[in-house]
């Protein structure tokens, strides 16, 4: 019996791949969620983000007025950057990379 392997997502910083080329999710600062909470959102939804980094994302938002939080090929940013909105967070609209 063979194990199936595993999903990895591929980040492709290049000119584009078979998915087409990849988009930002990018988070804004705002004056309703705390540092936990943009953490805690961070590291609930996107996939290899802890609290420690998301804690490093929330900093960024707050002294840069927002950050990249994730790239990666447009459905997958799309369902980020949704779960993200629903979850509270002030989000820029998708760009590409």
């Amino acid at each position: 019996m063979s194990a199936v392997p595993g999903v990895v997502e591929r980040v492709d910083q290049g000119t584009g791949t078979d998915l087409g080329p990849p988009w930002n999710v990018i988070v804004l600062n705002d004056d309703h969620n705390t540092f936990e909470g943009v953490a805690r959102t961070l590291a609930a939804v996107l996939p290899g983000v802890d609290f420690a980094r998301g804690m490093g994302f929330a900093n960024r938002i707050h002294h840069a007025g927002r950050a990249i939080v994730w790239t990666g090929h447009k459905e997958l940013a799309e369902l980020y950057h949704d779960q993200l909105g629903e979850r509270g967070l002030t989000m820029a609209p998708l760009e590409p990379a």
